[in-house]
């Protein structure tokens, strides 16, 4: 084994290579990935800390009046122990986890992607970076189908970053939308937040008069915990259908609206 190949293969000329080949790249929330992690042995045997995958999104945070985009993991999955990778060994480890129940939606050119790494001592790290496409889950669904009954048309959708976050993670998916002739002389803009839970589903539920966005009525129900803007949705209550859970949601906003 030459000195020279160990010296490249640190800075990644020559090392061991990976691909994550995933069962499918579209899925939703809490739902399980499946695939394998290829590894390609370079031209030097490699010792290799552990195999890992993080579940990557970004979101944006406003910093001196400008925003910025932020890289965060939300998970990070161990999908090996220690070995040794050989020169010109070909591997196949299979892997599983389930997607985060917060992974956002790939809305209006949401990011989510899988960051795939070897971690190996004193040299390049190998990674791999896979794109997936995140559907709303299907209680989810059910509530946007919801809007759609009650004449609401969807806007727009941003993942922002909000420190008193009840969900775990620095950042929350705000979902827009404009109101339908029956409510356009009562509101200018519907706001929901989602929570997938155990059993059910919560849904932030702000409407604005005056669309002051994030940093407004919508970040202080957050701050402020206002009960009534909370619509807790049971499993039984969302088997209902869209129409059962739309009617909820009509009374919500009329209370809101007053």
């Amino acid at each position: 084994m030459s000195f020279f190949n160990k010296m490249l293969a640190r800075v990644g000329v020559g090392a061991a290579k990976i691909d994550t080949i995933l069962e499918r790249t579209e899925y939703y929330p809490n739902e399980d990935i499946n695939g394998v992690v290829h590894i390609q042995g370079g031209n030097v045997d490699q010792e290799v800390g552990n195999i890992y995958i993080k579940v990557m999104t970004e979101y944006i945070r406003e910093h001196d009046e400008k925003k910025e985009h932020v890289q965060y993991a939300m998970a990070q999955y161990k999908v090996s122990d220690e070995m040794v990778v050989k020169k010109g060994q070909k591997l196949e480890i299979p892997f599983s986890f389930i997607l985060p129940s917060q992974t956002p939606i790939t809305f209006d050119r949401q990011k989510v992607w899988l960051h795939t790494g070897l971690d190996i001592g004193m040299s390049l790290d190998p990674t791999d970076h896979d794109y997936i496409t995140v559907h709303p889950h299907p209680y989810m669904d059910i509530v946007f189908h919801a809007t759609e009954l009650l004449g609401f048309h969807f806007h727009s959708s941003s993942v922002e970053y909000l420190s008193r976050s009840r969900y775990g993670v620095p950042f929350v998916q705000e979902f827009e939308f404009t109101p339908g002739r029956e409510f356009s002389n009562r509101i200018t803009e519907l706001e929901l937040v989602m929570r997938l839970e155990p059993h059910g589903l919560q849904v932030l539920v702000e409407v604005d008069r005056r669309g002051r966005g994030l940093g407004g009525l919508f970040a202080q129900a957050f701050d402020m915990d206002e009960r009534h803007a909370w619509l807790e949705l049971r499993e039984s209550e969302l088997n209902r259908g869209a129409e059962y859970i739309a009617d909820k949601l009509e009374n919500l906003i009329i209370k809101q609206s007053r």
